[in-house]
């Protein structure tokens, strides 16, 4: 069966998206947003020409099912993922935006991102090598690539518009959202990661490393102080924020098979892509196998079917 065009542009009744990231389309509409997954892929911090098809309705549905499973820990910002429940203006294009949109509060993020780190892989592992520690965090001698850490590390980070994040200190982290707030981001960011390796655990799945993101609710609807009004927004534990890697496969010492876009990063490697534009498009068979594992992730963490 042939594969479905992705969704690689979204428009609501002519409307373009007020902000764009490298996967997402994003409607203001004041106090509500409507954050739209495309089927857009990036890769050494470029959009690629090939769209993978539903990987926008993986993303949001096991963000879905993480903000659901996570909800007594710490509240969230969705208000709803039924496009008959949106604004006027978004209604009519339901049919696009069923499972792969949300309609959220909005929300001050915190200008941080929030990095928790099992294993030693990709730019921790860098660091190791370097300085036999992590951000900061020293670490024992003699450990190899994607060797378990002895204990989840919090590892924050910035938020760079181009490019890859930043990791900085806990210290400079605390001078940009106040150490108050940093007490509270990092404690959930510990919690939900620790959750979530429980659970995938158990089915196979080892979360290596994920970022997560927050923000603060304003004071105008939620009075209190600033580290009483976190909420857990944007993405949580999917193949775009995580590393995942099958469990039956694990070999440390080097780096893992994963569940995410490691198909398109070896083809891209393969043709000597210079990492510069023009970015290439994708063979047919990378945007396949790289489906499959986005599709293989979601069902193996929910037990579901994809919307």
């Amino acid at each position: 069966m042939p594969l479905a065009t992705p969704v690689i542009e979204t428009t609501l009744d002519r409307r373009r998206p007020d902000r764009q990231g490298k996967v997402r389309d994003i409607y203001d509409f004041g106090e509500q947003l409507l954050i739209v997954a495309t089927d857009r892929i990036s890769a050494f911090d470029y959009i690629l020409g090939s769209g993978i098809p539903d990987k926008g309705k993986v993303l949001t549905q096991i963000s879905r099912f993480w903000f659901d499973r996570m909800r007594s820990v710490v509240p969230n910002h969705i208000i709803s993922t039924d496009p008959d429940a949106y604004p006027q203006e978004a209604r009519s294009q339901a049919a696009m935006l069923r499972g792969r949109s949300m309609l959220v509060t909005t929300t001050e993020p915190l200008p941080i991102e929030c990095v928790a780190r099992g294993y030693l892989s990709g730019s921790g592992w860098k660091d190791y090598q370097s300085s036999g520690a992590v951000c900061g965090h020293v670490l024992p001698s003699g450990l190899r690539e994607s060797d378990r850490l002895p204990e989840p590390l919090f590892t924050p980070a910035t938020k760079e518009t181009g490019g890859h994040d930043i990791n900085i200190s806990e210290a400079e982290a605390a001078k940009l959202v106040g150490p108050a707030v940093l007490d509270k981001v990092k404690a959930l960011t510990l919690r939900i990661y620790a959750e979530g390796v429980a659970y995938a655990e158990k089915l196979g799945i080892i979360i290596a490393d994920t970022k997560f993101e927050f923000g603060i609710l304003p004071a105008a609807r939620n009075p209190g102080k600033p580290e009483d009004r976190v909420i857990l927004i944007d993405e949580v534990l999917t193949p775009d924020s995580s590393r995942f890697w099958p469990r039956d496969g694990y070999r440390p010492g080097g780096a893992q098979p994963s569940f995410d876009k490691q198909f398109v990063r070896d083809y891209l490697e393969s043709i000597r892509w210079n990492k510069q534009p023009p970015v290439p498009t994708l063979p047919a068979d990378v945007i396949e196998k790289t489906r499959e594992k986005y599709v293989e992730a979601y069902r193996r963490l929910t037990g579901r079917e994809l919307e």
